[in-house]
């Protein structure tokens, strides 16, 4: 995602609050109301906005981090977890973070409500509230998630799908996860924000022969970014979003870009013109408030995607380590651990991250 200008960015709020039905699995509105003398929602949402000015990146970072859980063994926090072949070491998510404020957030919620809120539920509620801080539609979501014990790097190669699929594989993929095509183009409409590293789109400008379908004006300006000599290096980046007015605001602007062949991924540009997408995208491209309303209906989908609920999993004291294996404060380290760890950091990191999405399709 593309949110790396901490200066420009806008604490605008859209107040189109959107609601949905709790109909999934025991998941509901205002799960921990009866359960902690706080209330958790407006804790995680404090927690957010103090770090978010701090670091308007998390943005990008956070609904990333979310897709990538829930894609893999469901929304458990399965992400989160340490250790030498976890989900967060495997290359698609070599670049995803965000882990600090999550620890953060945890560790202030099991002072005041312990053994009570899941790594799986925070992971939700914080991107609500960034998507929410970036002019996004507020959107209710429901709680109840536990924390899961598996995770595999193996698991995540296999779930993350390519920024070069083809649509109807993307539509596919999405399929077996409970979704549909419109949630699949709405979801990358994610794309409005963040950043994509050279190594996800210049297989577009370099191939023989290149890939016609990108705006010359673009291709040429991309091409500085990314010159043929740093060709695997991965060492540029560029906005995923080209409307450099719209870089740190969740808006239609991606899908008014894509329209005009200036999509950064594959998959971006092909969901403008198939036409299994393109209705939909033109669409969106036209209505901010439609986009708005349902790219909330879609992350609240995401969020029911192989929900543990009930006795199932667990509520882990550190977000980074399953229960029989966590300390007894929750860890701040700020990158993973290839091994677990049992001395934590004193604090989190505050400073922005430059490390770019170096693959998956989301976000």
């Amino acid at each position: 995602m593309k949110m790396n200008t901490v200066a420009g960015f806008t604490f605008g709020v859209v107040l189109i609050l959107v609601s949905f039905p709790a109909c999934y699995a025991q998941l509901k509105k205002g799960f921990y109301a009866d359960k902690c003398e706080i209330n958790v929602e407006e804790t995680v949402q404090r927690i957010v906005f103090e770090r978010i000015q701090k670091d308007s990146t998390l943005v990008a970072a956070l609904v990333r981090m979310q897709f990538h859980d829930c894609f893999v063994e469901g929304c458990d926090a399965s992400l989160l977890l340490n250790g030498t072949s976890t989900e967060k070491t495997a290359g698609p998510n070599g670049s995803v973070r965000g882990y600090e404020l999550i620890d953060e957030i945890k560790t202030e919620l099991e002072q005041k409500c312990p053994d009570k809120v899941s790594c799986a539920d925070i992971i939700v509620m914080a991107t609500r509230d960034t998507i929410t801080l970036s002019k996004g539609s507020r959107y209710e979501v429901e709680t109840g998630r536990r924390d899961g014990s598996k995770s595999s790097a193996s698991d995540a190669i296999a779930n993350l799908p390519s920024p070069s699929i083809s649509v109807f594989d993307a539509i596919e993929v999405f399929k077996a996860k409970g979704l549909n095509a419109a949630d699949m183009v709405l979801l990358l409409g994610g794309h409005t924000i963040g950043k994509a590293s050279c190594g996800n789109f210049e297989s577009r400008l370099y191939n023989s022969p290149p890939d016609k379908s990108m705006d010359r004006s673009l291709a040429g300006k991309l091409k500085m970014i990314c010159p043929k000599e740093t060709e695997g290096s991965n060492a540029g980046q560029a906005d995923l979003d080209q409307n450099s007015a719209s870089t740190n605001i969740v808006d239609n602007s991606f899908y008014q870009q894509i329209r005009m062949n200036k999509g950064l991924l594959s998959i971006d540009q092909k969901i403008a013109f198939d036409l299994l997408t393109a209705e939909l995208v033109k669409t969106l491209s036209n209505d901010n408030v439609q986009f708005l309303t349902r790219f909330g209906a879609a992350m609240v989908k995401l969020g029911a995607v192989g929900v543990k609920v009930g006795n199932e999993g667990e509520i882990r004291k550190d977000c980074r380590f399953v229960n029989n294996l966590a300390t007894a404060s929750p860890s701040k380290t700020t990158t993973p651990s290839t091994t677990p760890t049992t001395t934590p950091s004193t604090t989190p990191s505050t400073t922005p991250s430059t490390t770019p999405l170096t693959s998956g399709m989301l976000p």
